[in-house]
């Protein structure tokens, strides 16, 4: 069974910075690719950033490139989203998830989520 624990969320400026952390229990290898999708208010989902556990490789959707990061300890079962530059279209609840790093996302969210507010 996987489980999730996301964390790192909160109300921040325009042009702060925040970072995510989602800790992943029970999978059999570490060749899969984890990442992050939002849901602003509403029911639409985006996928925003994905890696590779296995080599490192990356995805990030436009709207975030050159102000999101991501990165994994995999001796901590832990991905990273380092968001900078945050603006107030970023804000949204923040959830761990199965991808690709070709862009595709698990939509079936496994915890709780993190709420991101930025502020204008």
């Amino acid at each position: 069974e996987v489980q999730v624990v996301e964390s790192g969320g909160g109300l921040v400026q325009a042009g702060g910075s925040l970072r995510l952390s989602c800790v992943v229990s029970g999978f059999a290898s570490d060749d899969v690719d984890i990442g992050w999708f939002r849901q602003p208010p509403g029911p639409v989902r985006e996928g925003v950033s994905c890696i590779s556990l296995s080599d490192g490789n990356t995805y990030y959707t436009d709207p975030v490139k050159g102000r999101f990061t991501i990165s994994s300890d995999n001796a901590k079962n832990t991905v990273y989203l380092q968001m900078d530059n945050l603006k107030p279209e970023d804000t949204a609840v923040y959830y761990c998830a199965l991808c690709t790093v070709r862009g595709n996302f698990d939509f079936r969210s496994w915890g709780q989520g993190t709420q991101v507010t930025v502020s204008s």
